[in-house]
C-alpha cells in the first residue's frame, strides 16, 4: 500500500467517524423503533452508497423477526440466515442480490438483522468498507443502548409525575377549602405542608417586593431562620404575582438514617406547592375584583337610575302644540339629554344635548349641564347669558376632551314665536311651508373653550301644521352590518313626508325606520329626538 493509498484510506475513514458521531447523536433523540431504525439505515446508505437496507428486529431469541425497515421485498428470503448469537454474525456474497447479511446482539437480549443490497456503482464489498461497517454496527448496538436507556427514563419520569399528579391532587383539595381565607392564612398553610410531604426539618417563605423583603413566615414556629437559609442541604422555588416575588426555602431533609439530600420529588412537590400559592393569590385577586365589578356595577345602576330622572318621563301639555320625545342609550349610562320645562312667565324651555362620549363621565356633565340650566332659568334671563354661563361651568367641571353640543329654545305657545341657540350641536330641522330650513345660529360647544365667546340667539315663528326636530348625531349616524350610517339626508326626507296626526306616532314610525335600516347591528351610540308641532 502506497502513500496516496494510505491517505485515501484515512480520509474516508475519518468521514465515516464524523458521520458515526453524528448518526450517534441523531439516533439517540429518536422516540420510537421505527424512527431510530428509519434514521440508522439513512445512515447506512449514505456512507456505503447501498441500493436498499433492510433492518429487522426480535425481542429476544424466542421471538419472531419483525420488519422495521424493508426497502427490497426480496429481503424476507434471507431471513434464515439471521442467526441470533451471542456474538456478531456477518456474511458477505459477491453474486447474491443482496451482498451483506449480519446478525447483532443486543445488551437487553435483543437482536438485530440487516440484510444489506449491493452497491449503486456495482463494486464488491472492500476491507475498508468492513472495517466501516463494524464501526456502524457498533454505532447501532450504542445508539441502541441509549435509545432504551431514554426509554426507561421517560418511563421512570412519567411514573412519578403520576405519582406526584395524585398528591396534587390531595394538596389541592385542602388549598382550595383555603381559598376564601386570608392570604397570610393560606400561605402558613402552603408551607406547613410543603415541609411535611418532603421530610424538610424546616421551611421559610419570604415575601419580597423590590429586592427587599416585606414578610416572612417560618415553619416549624422554633425554626432558626439562619439555619434554614445558611445551610447546604436545601431546595427552594420562587413564584411572582403582581410584582411581588415568594420565595420558599426548605432545609435539612429528615429520614431514618439522618438527613439526606433532597431529591427530584422533593422539588417537583415544592414547585407544585408554589404553583399554587400563585393560583391561589391570582384566584383571591379576582374574586376581589369581582367584588370590586359588582359594586361598580351597583353604583352604575344608581347613577343611570338618577340620570333617568332627568330625563322626562311625560312631557307638559301644551296648549295648541303636540310634544314627543325618546332616549335611548347605547350604554347604561347615556351622553344625551333632552328635556321640556315651563318657565314662569309661561312660555317653554325646550333642550337637546350631546356628550362627546359615553359612559358614567358623559353622565355626570349631562347632570351637571341639567342642574345649572334648572337654577339658571328661575329668573329672568337672556338666552346668550345663559349660553355663556353653561360654557364656563362645563369648561370647569369637564376634561380637555369632554364638552357638550347643544340646542335650546324657549317658546311662547301663544304667538308660535321661538327664540334658540345652537351650541355647536347638529343643525335642528324646522319645516316651513313643506320646506327644510336648518337652526344653527349660536356658536361653540358648551365646555370648548374657556372665554366669553359671543353666543347669538335667532327668531323663527311656528305656525299651524308647522314642526321642528330636535335630535341627536346618534340617529344619522346609526349603521348597518355594513358600516352604512343612516345619514342626515335620509333624516331630512323622513321628517318632510312624515307628518302624523300625532307626534308619538312620528316618533315611533322614525324609530321604525331606523330599525329598518340597522336590522339587528348592535346600537353604537346614545339616540335622542324631541318632536314639536302646532296644531293651531
Amino acid at each position: 500500500m502506497n502513500i496516496v493509498e494510505y491517505n485515501n484510506i484515512i480520509d474516508k475513514l475519518s468521514v465515516h467517524v464524523k458521520s458515526f458521531q453524528e448518526g450517534f447523536s441523531l439516533l439517540s433523540k429518536s422516540s420510537t423503533l421505527k424512527e431510530f431504525g428509519t434514521d440508522f439505515c439513512r445512515i447506512l446508505r449514505g456512507n456505503f452508497f447501498i441500493s436498499d437496507v433492510n433492518l429487522f428486529f426480535k425481542g429476544n431469541d424466542t421471538t419472531e423477526w419483525k420488519s422495521v425497515v424493508v426497502h427490497n421485498e426480496k429481503c424476507y428470503e434471507c431471513l434464515p440466515y439471521l442467526k441470533p448469537s451471542p456474538e456478531v454474525h456477518i456474511e458477505y456474497f459477491s453474486e447474491n442480490e443482496f451482498s451483506i447479511i449480519a446478525t447483532l446482539p443486543s445488551t437487553d437480549g435483543s437482536f438485530w438483522g440487516l440484510v444489506i443490497g449491493r452497491k449503486l456503482d456495482k463494486s464488491e464489498i472492500t476491507e475498508i468498507d468492513k472495517i466501516t461497517l463494524q464501526m456502524f454496527l457498533q454505532l447501532l448496538d450504542n445508539a441502541y443502548q441509549s435509545f432504551t436507556n431514554q426509554k426507561k427514563e421517560k418511563q421512570l419520569i412519567f411514573s412519578l409525575n403520576h405519582r406526584v399528579v395524585q398528591l396534587n391532587s390531595l394538596i389541592d383539595t385542602g388549598i382550595e377549602i383555603s381559598k376564601l381565607h386570608k392570604t397570610a392564612s393560606l400561605l402558613e398553610l402552603s408551607l406547613e405542608r410543603a415541609v411535611a410531604l418532603t421530610n424538610a426539618s424546616s421551611g421559610v417563605l419570604q415575601i419580597i417586593s423590590e429586592n427587599i423583603i416585606v414578610s416572612e413566615i417560618g415553619f416549624p414556629g422554633n425554626f432558626d431562620r439562619e439555619k434554614v437559609l445558611s445551610s447546604k442541604n436545601k431546595i427552594d422555588t420562587s413564584v411572582e404575582f403582581q410584582n411581588i416575588k415568594y420565595l420558599f426555602t426548605l432545609s435539612e431533609k429528615e429520614s431514618r438514617n439522618g438527613i439526606i439530600a433532597f431529591d427530584q420529588t422533593d422539588e417537583i412537590l415544592l414547585q407544585a406547592f408554589a404553583r399554587q400559592v400563585l393560583a391561589a393569590l391570582e384566584n383571591e385577586h379576582l374574586h376581589s375584583e369581582a367584588i370590586d365589578k359588582e359594586r361598580m356595577h351597583q353604583e352604575i345602576e344608581m347613577a343611570a337610575t338618577i340620570q333617568r330622572k332627568i330625563i322626562p318621563q311625560h312631557l307638559p301639555e301644551i296648549e295648541g302644540y303636540d310634544l314627543a320625545g325618546i332616549n335611548i342609550p347605547s350604554l347604561e349610562i347615556g351622553g344625551d339629554y333632552y328635556d321640556v320645562t315651563k318657565l314662569k312667565d309661561g312660555r317653554y324651555l325646550l333642550i337637546i344635548a350631546d356628550v362627546s362620549g359615553k359612559g358614567v363621565a358623559s353622565g355626570l356633565l349631562v347632570n351637571t349641564l341639567n342642574a345649572s340650566l334648572n337654577a339658571y332659568v328661575e329668573n329672568d334671563f337672556m338666552l346668550t347669558e345663559v349660553a355663556d354661563r353653561l360654557n364656563k361651568i362645563i369648561y370647569k367641571a369637564s376634561t380637555p376632551e369632554k364638552y357638550i353640543t347643544g340646542f335650546i329654545a324657549i317658546l311662547d305657545p301663544l304667538t308660535g314665536t321661538i327664540e334658540y341657540l345652537n351650541a355647536g350641536h347638529n343643525p335642528i330641522f324646522y319645516a316651513n311651508n313643506g320646506k327644510l330650513k336648518k337652526l344653527d345660529k349660536g356658536g361653540l360647544a358648551f365646555g370648548m373653550l374657556d372665554f366669553a365667546f359671543p353666543y347669538e340667539s335667532a327668531r323663527i315663528q311656528l305656525y299651524p301644521g308647522e314642526k321642528i326636530l330636535f335630535y341627536t348625531d346618534g340617529i344619522t349616524e346609526a349603521m348597518d352590518s355594513e358600516d352604512e350610517e343612516y345619514s342626515d339626508q335620509r333624516l331630512e326626507s323622513f321628517f318632510l313626508s312624515e307628518n302624523p296626526a300625532k307626534a308619538k306616532s312620528f316618533i315611533e314610525n322614525l324609530m321604525a325606520d331606523i330599525k329598518t335600516h340597522t336590522k339587528n347591528t348592535p346600537q353604537s351610540d346614545d339616540i335622542t329626538a324631541l318632536y314639536l308641532s302646532r296644531n293651531r
